[in-house]
């Protein structure tokens, strides 16, 4: 199993003239530290709106500061949003393809469609209408990066014969990903030989083994959109390592629950605005709680429950091992939460790197 890190760009308030600066300049050096260490890949959310839990707003943008700043740690989108007017998928395609050039093919192509009221509500698109958009979307993006001219005249999206440049370095095209919250629609990445991002949260590894299955369901009827099969299974999980459990648990202790209790909410109230409404493939999200309140998903609730990596290098070790067993080829390590400072980050990316990686190879 390979280790990576992932970033939602949060920038706690009181925010200041330089606050915007410093969590992207933090965050790149960061990165440099994990490309060091040989980390498999850096991967960021695309969110908007959600004032202090992500500025990752412009992710193919600060891609292009990844790339110059590295050399060899693989840059995924965790996610590209492909309904519209989030992205238009030539747009998509163009972006992403720059990106794969610029890094000298290190793209991970990952893609989604949104799971938030505030951020559909603003650009003024349907619930419904996200999984057929992402549908079509993937179609136009492969057909834009492969083939010298291409046209397509679907439900959302129409284009006259045009030939898409740049092209990804990597040929056929970058691995593509699919991003799920829901057990149905792993086995749907699934029969699109997509590699899978399982984003299910406050679980425990073992927790993932029924929604693996559905997804390898779904690659036995494969008919793959892209031009190969990408048939690694990824997940993430906050963590956070240190020389000691009790110096990580005083560190992660505020950060690790307004993470999990801040990311939970955006998602619940997509529940609530639709309310009476059928909310067909978003329908998981009024039971996401499973009746417990946010309140209740406390530091040593998540800590108890074996839901996060926060602990010392052989906790990690423990904890990676057991993601590796059922299933997990690829482990995104949310490695900041919220307000951890700069520093005790950047050492707990050295620990990881230096003191469990080379025990799981």
């Amino acid at each position: 199993m390979k280790l990576a890190l992932m970033y939602e760009l949060p920038v706690p308030r009181p925010w200041g003239p330089d606050s915007a600066y410093n969590a992207f300049e933090n965050t790149l050096q960061q990165i440099e530290l994990a490309d060091r260490l040989g980390f498999h890949s850096v991967w960021t959310v695309e969110h908007h709106f959600l004032d202090e839990y992500s500025f990752s707003s412009a992710p193919g943008v600060f891609y292009g500061a990844i790339a110059a700043r590295t050399q060899n740690i693989r840059i995924g989108h965790g996610v590209r949003l492909l309904p519209f007017p989030y992205n238009h998928p030539v747009r998509a395609a163009e972006a992403a393809a720059t990106v794969d050039v610029l890094s000298k093919g290190r793209l991970e192509f990952g893609t989604g469609r949104s799971g938030t009221r505030i951020e559909m509500e603003g650009f003024g698109i349907s619930p419904p209408d996200t999984r057929p958009m992402w549908e079509e979307a993937l179609e136009v993006i492969v057909g834009s990066w492969t083939e010298e001219e291409f046209s397509w005249d679907g439900e959302f999206f129409k284009l006259p014969p045009r030939g898409v440049v740049p092209k990804p370095m990597q040929q056929p095209h970058p691995p593509l990903w699919g991003a799920t919250s829901s057990a149905e629609s792993h086995e749907i990445v699934g029969r699109k030989g997509m590699g899978l991002l399982s984003f299910s949260v406050a679980i425990p590894p073992e927790g993932l083994t029924k929604r693996i299955a559905r997804y390898h369901e779904g690659l036995e009827q494969v008919k793959p959109v892209g031009k190969f099969v990408n048939n690694r299974i990824a997940t993430f999980a906050q963590a956070h390592c240190a020389e000691t459990t009790t110096q990580a648990h005083d560190d992660a202790r505020e950060p690790f629950p307004w993470y999990i209790q801040s990311s939970l909410k955006t998602i619940a109230e997509l529940g609530a605005w639709q309310e009476g409404t059928n909310l067909g493939s978003y329908e998981y999200a009024r039971k996401l709680l499973g009746g417990m309140e946010l309140s209740d998903l406390t530091f040593d609730y998540l800590v108890q429950n074996e839901t996060v990596l926060c602990g010392d290098p052989d906790h990690f070790v423990s904890m990676c091992r057991r993601y590796e067993a059922v299933g997990v080829d690829l482990l995104l390590l949310l490695v900041q939460s919220y307000n951890i400072p700069h520093e005790k980050v950047m050492r707990s990316i050295e620990l990881i790197g230096t003191e469990v990686m080379p025990k799981l190879s």
